[in-house]
Formats: structure tokens, sequence, C-alpha cells
């Protein structure tokens, strides 16, 4: 079982493929298996590496410092694999590693993809709405919010199968998520970041509204925003063929690879 030793976790990762690298970064009701409607897709032209958080999957933590260990985690990891460069996928929880790795080492960033996520990023357009969705995840809990409940009559296999993944992670403290609150990067840096970035959302996300993806997308000239119609807060589960559709374009667009 590949794992990389850090402070208190094993990280554990799998790498699929080869090429260009490519780094999946799942969301708190997510693991490593989350990206199973992907890596089989673009390890035919890339080298996949999804791993699993440390509290969450197979990376078990004896101790702290949770969360606030994301963005290093993330950059040792490439460092473990002898990633020099490499296009970063992040899922909500995500983008708290991805976004922060791409502000502390830019370098190391060939492009970004912000899935229902706004990985701290903060304004004064963002906060209203944000403030907002922070009350349904009070309200309904995070379960209850991770994917758009239509999925369960539309598709009924792939919503068992999110919550059958969702169920594999280990217990943890609920509060644990509140130490993301100090990785937020600076909004200023954020806005000057020189990575090709791809926002995109679910048109019915309630966590990560729309609006504020556009806000987001809004503050750093350049990037890019894609709204999924009739989809939750989990884009790459609920809609993958579209949402592989959008990456492969932004990858190629971004020079990062031929494509799949």
């Amino acid at each position: 079982m590949p794992t990389l030793t850090r402070p208190n976790c094993d990280i554990f990762y799998e790498e699929t493929g080869d090429g260009p690298a490519i780094v999946f970064a799942h969301g708190a009701g997510g693991n490593h298996l989350s990206w199973w409607q992907q890596v089989p897709v673009f390890a035919s032209s890339y080298r996949c590496i999804a791993f699993d958080h440390r509290g969450w999957g197979r990376s078990i933590a004896t101790g702290g410092p949770g969360p606030a260990a994301f963005v290093d985690d993330l950059i040792a990891l490439m460092d473990e694999l002898r990633i020099e460069k490499a296009a970063l996928v992040a899922q909500s929880m995500g983008g708290w590693s991805c976004l922060g790795a791409a502000v502390q080492a830019p370098h190391r960033v060939a492009a970004l993809v912000m899935a229902d996520t706004l990985g701290g990023l903060m304004n004064e357009e963002i906060q209203p709405v944000w403030e907002e969705s922070r009350a349904a995840l009070r309200e309904q809990g995070l379960e209850a919010l991770a994917f758009d409940q239509g999925l369960r009559k539309r598709d009924p296999a792939l919503a068992f199968l999110y919550e059958e993944i969702m169920s594999m992670n280990p217990p943890r403290d609920p509060a644990l998520l509140g130490a993301l609150g100090a990785l937020a990067p600076n909004p200023d840096a954020v806005a000057n970041l020189p990575m090709p970035i791809l926002w995109v959302v679910g048109g019915n996300d309630p966590l990560v509204p729309p609006a504020a993806m556009r806000a987001a997308q809004a503050h750093v000239p350049g990037s890019q925003y894609y709204e999924i119609p009739a989809t939750g807060h989990s884009v790459y589960f609920e809609r993958a063929e579209e949402f592989n559709g959008q990456l492969n374009r932004f990858l190629v667009d971004a020079g990062w690879g031929t494509g799949i």
C-alpha cells in the first residue's frame, strides 16, 4: 500500500497512468475512491494521482495538526513522487489544499480546477452568499447536501455508491473541518495567480452556490467559469461525462498534455 510518511499520518495515494501529472484532491464527503470516473479515463494520457487527505480514507491520523497540514501534505506528496509540476483538480474541501498549494508554490502548478469550492477565498462579493450557504449546512448537514437529491431518482445506483464511498472514511470530530479556516489564502495572492484556473459548479449546489463561484471567477482575471445545470455539490460524480469533457478541454487549452 503506497503511503507518504508525514507527521502523525501516513498519506495514502494511488498512481495510475503515464504522462503529464494530474493530482485529484477529494472533498469531505469522499476519499481517493471518489475519482473512479476520472482516473480510468485520464490515465490513458496522464499520470493520475488520487490521495486521501489526512483523516480520510486510508490516511489514518494519530494526532494533529489535522487540516492545517493539507497544503504541506500535498506539496510533500508531489516531492515524494518527483512531480515538478502538475495540474491540480480539487473538489470541495480539496480546494483548500489545491488553492493553498497554488499560492504557496505557483511554479509547481500547471493548471488549477476548482470544482464546487472556493478554497477559502473570500471577498465582499463572496461573503454574504457564503454565509447563507453555511446556514443551510447547519440545518441539513453535509450528508444531505453532498449531491443533488434528485440523483436518487435519476440514478439510484450512483447515489448509493457515493454514500458507500463516504461511509469508508474513519470517524472524525465534526468540528475538524473548522480548522480549514487557517488555510484561507490571501485574496490578492489568489487574484495574481499565474496559472490557468477553471471554476466548475453545479447549478443546484447549495453548499457553494453558483453566485459565489461566479464572484470567485470575477476575482481572478483571466480565469474561466463553467456551470452544469440540474447538478448539486458533486459535479465530478453526478455528471462525470460532462465534467470530464470540460476538464479535458481545459487541460488541452492550458497546454498540459494532448488530451484524452
